[in-house]
């Protein structure tokens, strides 16, 4: 999967992806074959965190 390089655009895509499919984001990573890792560190960068309990990133 390719994912959007901007973190905004990226946020809301990762956002969306997670609500809609009512997956954790070890979950969606996993189907779609991407480093939740990275993906979490990407986001910090950003200034985003993920929420587990809710589900996002925020």
């Amino acid at each position: 999967m390719k994912l959007p390089n901007d973190p905004f655009i990226l946020f809301s895509f990762l956002n969306t992806q997670l609500r809609d499919s009512g997956l954790t984001l070890a979950d969606f990573c996993a189907e779609n074959a991407l480093d939740a890792e990275m993906l979490i560190e990407k986001m910090k960068k950003a200034g985003f965190r993920y929420d587990a309990e809710h589900r996002c990133f925020r």
